[in-house]
């Protein structure tokens, strides 16, 4: 592949299905297995979100946790940046850092705080308010096209995120780039913070508004991973203008009493429902 030293992990494209979907289940379990033992943190929006996050790490993002900095790689930002367990699963079963760290999941002094940060490996962009991600990712995209570099820089932002005003000044100015270097991922799972998105603010038609703004935009199931890959791959192809992936998903998906439950949007489970989602999980 362009631009990766020999010897140097870039993607898995041989990686089936079948191990991505099994590597996912892995991934929830580390989920709820951290924010269980911290007592805190953001199960739901972290399990509707694995199956998105397991399909770039594992098969589409050229990277390289040996080397987290290497100038080549594609960026993944993690806007909703509170969603950050998974991304920890995702980097620690990556290689970025040992598995067994992420049980300091926030605690003092620990690498992994409650929302992402710069000093984890493999972390792009601090996280916290919401809304920056896409503006950022632009950036980035546009410093990549200027140094000739191939990298892609992908977004995950969440549905209840899309009421930010800087969401859409940012979905304006990435066609006027012609960056079509850029992808971002609307998890769609229709829940934010503690209610229903209609509730709060009505995001429909949210696949005509993007189009608006003239994106490329696919809509995919996003708990299906072969879906999102071939997502992925259409997004590639496209010349010209950005784009954007509305993936449908399920707050808390794989737990059965998280799913589709805003009160598992911030609260961490307790003994019996962590006992619970581990035998679901199993």
């Amino acid at each position: 592949m362009s631009g990766a030293p020999s010897g140097r992990t870039t993607t898995n494209a041989t990686i089936s299905i079948a191990d991505l979907e099994q590597k996912a289940r892995q991934i929830r379990r580390h989920i709820v297995t951290m924010t269980y033992k911290a007592n805190s943190g953001h199960p739901g929006g972290s399990l509707s979100a694995t199956d998105i996050v397991m399909a770039l790490y594992f098969h589409v993002l050229r990277h390289n946790p040996k080397d987290p900095k290497w100038p080549d790689r594609d960026r993944f930002v993690l806007s909703k940046a509170h969603a950050c367990p998974v991304l920890y699963a995702a980097l620690a079963e990556s290689g970025y850092f040992p598995v067994e760290e992420l049980a300091t999941f926030r605690q003092i002094n620990s690498r992994l705080q409650g929302h992402a940060h710069i000093k984890t490996p493999g972390v792009e962009m601090s996280g916290g308010s919401l809304g920056q991600g896409l503006s950022f990712g632009i950036g980035a995209a546009l410093a990549a096209r200027l140094d000739g570099r191939t990298s892609r820089v992908y977004v995950l932002l969440g549905d209840g995120e899309c009421d930010e005003g800087q969401v859409w000044e940012a979905a304006m100015a990435a066609p006027h780039f012609k960056l079509d270097n850029l992808c971002a991922i609307v998890d769609r799972n229709r829940i934010q913070n503690d209610r229903f998105t209609s509730e709060v603010m009505e995001l429909e038609p949210i696949a005509d508004k993007w189009r608006a703004f003239r994106w490329n935009v696919i809509e995919a199931n996003g708990h299906s991973i072969a879906d999102m890959l071939a997502a992925f791959d259409q997004a590639k192809q496209v010349k010209g203008r950005p784009t954007v992936i509305i993936a449908q998903t399920t707050k808390g998906k794989g737990v059965s009493f998280m799913e589709n439950n805003p009160d598992f949007h911030g609260k961490a489970p307790n003994k019996d429902e962590y006992e619970k989602a581990m035998k679901e999980l199993a």
